[in-house]
This record gives C-alpha cells, structure tokens and sequence, in this order.
C-alpha cells in the first residue's frame, strides 16, 4: 500500500501502481469525468500513468492552469492528427501549449497553406475527438525513437531527438498519430469539444534564421462551446482595444522604416502622456528618499563584461561601437544597472549611508528578431522606471515593503486593481545553477515572503522561478478583458555586488558587500503604456489625459467666447482645445467621441449670454450646464489623485 496526501490534508491509502484517476473515481465519478492531469510530487503527469510511491497529489482539472495547459498541450497533438490525416508527408517540429491555447510548427513541404484551410482541419479535429481515443505514454529508447523518425523522415523530430539523453524519451500517441513528447497529456480526446485555428506565423526553426522556415499553426481548444464563444467575443473586443490601432488614432506614437524597426517615435500627444506618467512616478520616489541620475546610452565593452550582460545579450545585442581608438568598443545599453553600480562607487559608503536609492528613467536597447516586434509591447528601444537600491541585509524586507507600496500605489493612480505577485523562489532541489550564500539566500526569500504576507499581497509562489542572482517578486496585472500582463517587477541581487566589488563599511568598522534591489513599478514605459491603453481602451484617466475637454463653439460667432474659456481653463492648469473646423455640432461631438476626450463643452447663444458651458461626458452624454467656475471645481475634483 501506498499512502497518497490529498490537498486538503487528508491522507489515503491505495494499492501500489493505482493511478490518478481511479483515485479520483474513488472520491467522486463527477470529480473523475473533469480530471485533465494530475499534479504529483509538484510534478504534472498524466492521469492514467500509475503511482508507485507515497505522494502528495492534487487532481487538475480545467479551473487549473496547470489543467488547461495539458488540454492545450494534448490538442496541439490533435491537430497534428488531422494534419497528418489531411496531407500525408507534412512534418512537424514542435507544438507546445501556450498561455492561451497552442501552436504547431508544421513543415508542409511544397504544399501551399492558408486560413482557407482553417474549417477543413477544425472539422477533422472534432471528427477525431469524437473518437475518445486515449493518449497513451510510452518509454522508447534513442535507437528506437531514432528509428521511427528516420522511417518516417521527420528531420525536425530526429534534430530533436539528439539533444535528449537515453532513458528519458517518450512518445505519446493517440488514435493513428504518434508524437516525440515529454507529456503529460488529457485521458482521451474526447474533452475537446469546440476549437477555431486562429492564425497562422512564420517561424525559423528553432529560432535560428538561417535554417527553414516553418509555418506556425496558433489555435485554441475548450471543453464547452460556450466557452469558446465567449473567448472569441473578448477577442473582437481586443482588437478594437488593440494599443497599435488606437496609438494611431489617438496620435500617440508612430513606426518609421527609416528610423528603424521596433524604435517607437513618441508623437506631442504621446510625449505629454509620457512625460505624466514620468512626472508621476518621480514625485512619488522622491517622497520615497529616491535620488535622480542619469547614464549614458552607451557603455564600454568591459563594464558589460564585468556585469555579465555581455555572455548573456553580446551575441544577440547591437553590434558593438567601434572608435578610431584601436580595441576600444562600446555597446548600447542593454541595462541601467551596471552604470548604477559604478555610480554607487564613485565614493565610499559607511552602514549608516544605507540604504541608497538611485533610480533613472533609462533607456535601454536590446536587439530583438522582426517577427518578435509588436507595437510598443516588443521593441529595440525602451525607457524602464528603473532604480537599484543598495542596502544592508538586514534592510531587504523593509525596502522590498516600500517598493511593494509604490507599485501598488501606482496600480491604483492607474485603475489596475485585478493583480497577483509571484514570489519566485530557488529550486531548492537544484542550488548549483545559483549564485550566493545559503545564508543569504534564506535570508531574503523570507524577507520577499514575509514582506508580501505583512502587506497582504495575493500571492502564488514558484519554485525554480529565481534569478540566478537572487529571488524576485513579480506582479501579474489582469486587464479588462481579463489578460494577464506583467506589469511591474522587484529582484534581490547578490551578484552585481559581487561582480562590481561594491562594499560598504560595517559597525565592526569591517568591508561587507551590499544587497543590490531592482525595481520598475512600469517595467517599462512603452510595454506600460501600451498594456494601459487596452486596459482602459484609450479612455485614460482624466489627470493622464492628452486632452482633459474639448470646446466645441456652434458657431464662427462664439469662437471669441471659446478662446476666453479657454484661458480661463488654462489658468487653472486643465488642459485642452477648441474644435474651430465649419462643422455641424453633431459632427464635432462625434469625433470628439471618436478621440475619447473626456469632456465637450458646447458653447453658443445661451451659454454666451449665460457665461456657462453645456458640459457632455465622453460616452456618457449631456451632464447638463455649468459655469466655468463650477466645471473647473468638478474637474480638479476628479482630477486629484
């Protein structure tokens, strides 16, 4: 017998080689008809595969991430049968789940292939999953595994095949279509109910752009049509959201050729919300005893070697700078903190100086492939709201609290409000791939725990989820339409310390090295922007606005009366415009709808006459008529934060 701990506490005893899912039947038929996978020992593994130890075991199903990803896993297998099925002799190289739904990397030889053939495969994957046929694990040694693909001539499969060591590969396969696959995979297929392929992509296989390149197939399954209906709607509603459509509508930012791929041009309007949001943040770091520096966009070659982006961004990065000088190279900066660290040098620091808080609006360059560009989310430019604090040991929970604050602080300005932190912490199975003391690591995963517990912080933790350097906590914001983002980051450094010699001189008049905290609240302002901007589908916040109201004169008569308003408004710091174009009223508020000004401010006869405004909320409508005097205390009011 073997004992196996259920979530709840409660331990069973089983027979020996039992499976997930007969435990599942022995709770509950209605709990065994939903279980996708199962996660044993913090391991996911299929439901049917047998368990032959005592364990701790919590059953998945869909309301489990870890549920869903095995669903979507299984049925990128699925749509590689009816691929197979549709058009013999394609190849396939890899098909993993992803954060929503899946993709497959597919090799259709000289076949051409387009969206037209969308409906053909769905119906042949619901043809295939109506067959319930089970996904069945298989342990197969690298000569068998090398055997079957060489019949089968898949050199996707084969390259893949020789990077994995004897006694650890495995194919999985169901109905008439075998896979190379680590697993773990759903029962049978007969949960997948309603799927849409969605688009298709090119990719280079593994990523390098000098081998083939294959067309990625991205798809989504679900269990209920309903779902899927649902998920297809929030789509629709994403792509009116879409940042890069309304940055142009908006007049936000631009793209240019001859500027250069992924190097966002930041047009008045944009600038001005930019130049808030930096306003913004700088006010709160300076109450937060924060000191301003600025660095170079460029570093030489060392300081990058020191720091040890160079192994990690020098093949990848910019190509270096060269000088007339002979051997002397510079780089754009991939990061600010390397230059910080220099910074901190520049005189000695005693325990009481400590902590110290540098922190910069830096911009950083990182070289990023073409397919991998995407608006503002992915670019070869971008500004981080980033600081480094350089603090004792004893010092890391009480600033990891205080960052905490600001991020949250931040969240709120913004109307964030629908947030987790990751604490991610050391495999403690696997200390070698880390850098630091045990001591030091113990010290501060409590400190980020501790921290995140005082502040009540919704938290999961991940294991195995570290930085090499140091344990971290990130903040995953959901949107609107209930995306994930990750919006705001707080890492533990031991090694720049270490790598830079930093040291501080301790109460026993001993050199001790400081603990090295990085933060951005944003991440970066680009990523930030454009995430805000479908969150609140461009209507900003009324203080970040580009334009807090737009005055809208019926006629060439009021335009005098419009300008003065105007200066009136612009005496109390409320920003805006007056639509002057021969245009019909009903015309001006609808484009004025269209930009997402706030307020319209009708003015013509009455109003003239009055000395008032007739005020319209954007997508509100009439808010009835207000002197100026009452509409700039209504809009300071909402203004303050």
């Amino acid at each position: 017998m073997i004992s196996i701990k259920l979530p709840d506490g409660s331990v069973r005893q089983y027979d020996k080689g039992i499976t997930s899912l007969q435990i599942a039947q022995s709770i509950s038929e209605g709990l065994a008809r939903n279980v996708l996978a199962a996660e044993v020992n913090g391991q996911v593994w299929d439901a049917s595969r047998p368990i032959e130890q005592d364990s701790d075991l919590k059953l998945l199903t869909w309301n489990d991430a870890a549920g869903k990803s095995t669903f979507w896993h299984s049925s990128a297998h699925l749509m590689a049968e009816a691929l197979e099925a549709l058009y013999p002799g394609t190849k396939f190289g890899i098909g993993p789940a992803i954060e929503t739904g899946f993709y497959y990397d597919v090799d259709f030889g000289d076949r051409e292939f387009s969206s037209d053939d969308f409906k053909q495969i769905e119906d042949k994957i619901l043809e295939l999953a109506k067959a319930k046929e089970q996904f069945i694990r298989k342990p197969v040694s690298k000569e068998e595994a090398t055997a079957y693909f060489t019949d089968k001539g898949d050199e996707y499969k084969l390259d893949l095949i020789k990077d994995l060591p004897d006694g650890s590969i495995t194919f999985y396969s169901q109905g008439n279509f075998t896979d190379l696959c680590r697993g773990p995979h759903i029962p049978n297929t007969g949960f997948v109910k309603a799927v849409k392929l969605m688009n298709t992509a090119g990719a280079y296989w593994r990523g390098d752009e000098t081998r083939k390149q294959l067309t990625r197939i991205y798809g989504v399954t679900y269990p209920k049509q309903s779902e899927l209906t649902d998920y297809l709607k929030m789509i629709e509603e994403a792509k009116k959201r879409d940042h890069r459509k309304l940055g142009k509508e908006l007049e936000l930012f631009a793209f240019s050729e001859k500027v250069g791929m992924g190097l966002p041009l930041w047009l008045p309007k944009g600038a001005a919300l930019r130049e808030r949001l930096v306003n913004f943040m700088q006010k709160a770091q300076t109450k937060a005893g924060y000191e301003q520096v600025i660095t170079p966009h460029i570093g030489h070659k060392n300081l990058y070697v020191t720091s040890g982006h160079y192994d990690k961004y020098g093949k990848d990065s910019f190509q270096p700078i060269k000088t007339p000088q002979e051997g002397e190279e510079f780089f754009l900066k991939p990061m600010n903190c390397p230059h910080h660290c220099e910074i901190y040098k520049t005189k000695p620091r005693s325990y009481k100086d400590l902590p110290v808080r540098f922190a910069e609006f830096g911009t950083v360059y990182r070289y990023e492939q073409s397919g991998e560009l995407h608006g503002l989310t992915r670019v070869r430019g971008f500004t981080q709201d980033d600081a480094h604090l350089f603090c004792r040991p004893d010092q890391v929970k009480d600033e990891f609290k205080k960052v905490i604050d600001l991020v949250l602080y931040t969240f709120t300005a913004l109307g964030f409000d629908n947030y987790t932190a990751q604490v991610s912490l050391r495999d403690p199975d696997n200390k070698t791939k880390y850098i630091g003391s045990d001591e030091n690591w113990a010290l501060a995963e409590a400190a980020i725990i501790e921290a995140a517990e005082e502040k009540n912080l919704p938290t999961v933790i991940e294991y195995g989820e570290a930085a090499f350097y140091g344990p971290k906590l990130d903040f995953m914001v959901k949107d609107a339409l209930g995306r994930k983002w990750q919006l705001g980051t707080i890492q533990v450094d031991y090694n720049l310390p270490e790598r830079f010699e930093l040291e501080y001189n301790g109460s026993d008049n001993q050199k001790h090295r400081p603990v090295m905290i990085h933060r951005a609240p944003f991440g970066s302002l680009e990523r930030f922007v454009a995430v805000l901007i479908e969150h609140c589908a461009g209507n900003f916040p009324l203080w970040l606005s580009p334009e807090q109201y737009v005055i809208l004169p019926i006629s060439e008569k009021y335009e005098d009366y419009a300008k003065k308003l105007s200066e009136t408004l612009a005496i109390a710091d409320i920003r805006g415009l007056i639509d002057f174009r021969d245009e019909k009223i009903g015309r001006k508020i609808r484009d004025a709808e269209i930009k997402k000004i706030p307020y319209m401010l009708i003015v013509g006869e009455k109003e003239a006459a009055e000395g008032t405004v007739s005020v319209r909320k954007h997508g509100q409508g009439d808010s009835g008529s207000l002197t100026i005097e009452e509409f700039i205390q209504q809009i300071t009011k909402e203004i303050t934060i």
